[in-house]
C-alpha cells in the first residue's frame, strides 16, 4: 500500500533511502527532488459567506456524523448487518487465530500479508526501534504520576514527533518510504512507552526491551519483567489484532481529519489518542473494570445494574454505534477470557461477566462490545486498570497511520458545514 501511495499521489521522487539503523533514534541519508503536491488541498479553510449561514437552515442535521459517508477506504470494512469486520478482506476472527501481531500490522499498512522474507525484514526492522531515546524518556518523567497513563502517552509522542528532523525536509510530512519508517518506529515504541508509564507508576525501575522476543511477548516482559506463559501470550496477541482497526471511528476519523490538513503522522496520531481517551470510546475498557471492582461478585450484579439503571448511568461496555445485533469480535475476545480464567483459576470473574451482560440483554436488549471482554482479561493479565486505553493505542496505531497514510494518497481537506442557532444579527450599544 505505501509503496502505491507514492505512485498515485505523484507527491515526489525519493532517491538513495537508507532507511532506519538500530540505534535508539531513526536515522536518514536520502536525497528529495522537491515538488509541489499537484492535488494537495490548499492550506486554507476555504470560509466565505455563501457556504454557510442562513442558507443551511434547510439541511438535514446529523448529529455525530451518524449515517453519513465521508469517503472511501480499502483498509477495514465494517458490515452492521452480518456484524463482520474484514481487515483487507479477511475476517478478523482468521487473523486473531492464524496471525502475528506483526502480520496484521504488515497487511494494514501494505494490504497484503507478508512473505516469509518481508516478514523477516519487518520482524528485524520494528525489534530494532524499541529502544528510548533517553529525550523521551525525560518528557515522560515530567508528566507526573498522578496524571492519567493516555496523557503520559500523548506527551510521548508529540515529543517523537518533535524529535524527527526530516519532518522540516521538503515534502518531509508526505514522504511515503519516510511515513512507513515512523508508522514502524511508532509500532516498535509505544510497548516501551507504555510499559514504562505503569512501571513508573508503581514505583518500578524501567525495563529494557529485548529484541529475541516477538512483539506480544516484548510488550509483557517490558511491563512485567518476565514472559508470562502462552496462554496469557496468546490471549493478549488476540486482543491487539482485534484492536487494530475498526474503519471511520471517532479517533481514526480524528487522525484523518487531522491529516487531511496536510499536517504530520505525529500530529495525527496526538490528536487520535486524545479521542481514544475518552470513555465513548478507548477508555470503555477502564469503566467496565471498574464497574467489576463497584459490583464484586455475580450475585450482586443484577442489584447493581438495577440502580445503575435507575440513575441513568452510562453502562459501559455494552452497545455500539455500528453493531446492532453485537459486536463481532466479542466472541474471539471472550474463548481468550475463558483461557484466562481457567489459567489463572478465577472463575468468579467469569460468572460476574456472564451475570452482568445476561442482566443486560433482560432489562435493555443490549450486548457487549469490544470493550467488555478486554477489561477483565486484561486484569487477569496483570495490568493496572487506567493502563487499558494506553494498550488499546499500542494497538490500534496500526490502523490509525494506515488511514492516514490513505488520507495523504487522495488528499481533500475535512470541513463539515455547521448550521448557526444562536442570536439574529445584532450591534453593540455604544
Amino acid at each position: 500500500m505505501l509503496g502505491e501511495m507514492r505512485h498515485r499521489a505523484e507527491l515526489y521522487d525519493l532517491i538513495d533511502y537508507e532507511g532506519w539503523n538500530a540505534f535508539d533514534t531513526p536515522v536518514y541519508d536520502f536525497e528529495v527532488r522537491h515538488q509541489r503536491p499537484p492535488t494537495a488541498t490548499p492550506p486554507y479553510d476555504g470560509d466565505s459567506a455563501s457556504c454557510e449561514g442562513a442558507h443551511m437552515s434547510d439541511q438535514e442535521i446529523h448529529k455525530g456524523l451518524a449515517g453519513v459517508v465521508v469517503d472511501t477506504t480499502t483498509i477495514s470494512s465494517v458490515n452492521p448487518e452480518t456484524n463482520s469486520l474484514l481487515y483487507r478482506g479477511y475476517p478478523v476472527q482468521e487473523l486473531a487465530r492464524h496471525c502475528s501481531f506483526e502480520e496484521v500490522a504488515y497487511l494494514l499498512w501494505h494490504g497484503e500479508l507478508p512473505t516469509a522474507d518481508e516478514l523477516v525484514a519487518f520482524e528485524s526492522l520494528e525489534r530494532s526501534l524499541r529502544r528510548l531515546d533517553d529525550r523521551t524518556r525525560r518528557a515522560l518523567d515530567d508528566v507526573p504520576v498522578s496524571a492519567h497513563p493516555m496523557d503520559a502517552l500523548r506527551t510521548a509522542v508529540s515529543q517523537l514527533g518533535g524529535l524527527d528532523a526530516t519532518l522540516h525536509q521538503p515534502d518531509g510530512i508526505l514522504d511515503t518510504d519516510l511515513n512507513e519508517g515512523r508508522a514502524i518506529y511508532l509500532l516498535a515504541q509505544l510497548p516501551t512507552i507504555v510499559a514504562y508509564i505503569q512501571r513508573r507508576r508503581r514505583g518500578l525501575e524501567p525495563i529494557q526491551p529485548r529484541d529475541d522476543l516477538d512483539y506480544s511477548r516484548n510488550f509483557l516482559w517490558l511491563t512485567f519483567g518476565e514472559v508470562p506463559d502462552d496462554v496469557v501470550v496468546d490471549a493478549f496477541r488476540v486482543s491487539l489484532i482485534l484492536y487494530a482497526e475498526h474503519s471511520f471511528n471517532a479517533s481514526t476519523f480524528t487522525a484523518r481529519v487531522i491529516a487531511s490538513t496536510l499536517s504530520d503522522v505525529y500530529s495525527a496520531v496526538t490528536g487520535a489518542i486524545g479521542a481514544l481517551k475518552g470513555p465513548l470510546h478507548g477508555g470503555a475498557n477502564e469503566a467496565v473494570m471498574h464497574a467489576f471492582d463497584e459490583i464484586g461478585s455475580a450475585d450482586r450484579a443484577a442489584g447493581w445494574l438495577d440502580a445503575a439503571l435507575a440513575e441513568k448511568r452510562k453502562i459501559m461496555g455494552f452497545g455500539h454505534r455500528v453493531y446492532k445485533n453485537g459486536d463481532s469480535r466479542v466472541p474471539t475476545m471472550r474463548e481468550a477470557l475463558v483461557r484466562l480464567v481457567e489459567h489463572y483459576q478465577r472463575q468468579e470473574m467469569l460468572d460476574l461477566y456472564d451475570a452482568l451482560e445476561r442482566g443486560m440483554a433482560e432489562r435493555k436488549n443490549i450486548k457487549p462490545n469490544l470493550d467488555y471482554p478486554s477489561g477483565p482479561a486484561y486484569n487477569l493479565m496483570g495490568f493496572d486498570t487506567e493502563t487499558f486505553t494506553p494498550l488499546f493505542a499500542a494497538a490500534r496505531i496500526t490502523g490509525w497511520t494506515a488511514h492516514v497514510f490513505e488520507q495523504y494518497a487522495a488528499n481533500s481537506l475535512i470541513r463539515p458545514l455547521s448550521q448557526y442557532t444562536g442570536p439574529a444579527e445584532r450591534h453593540l450599544e455604544r
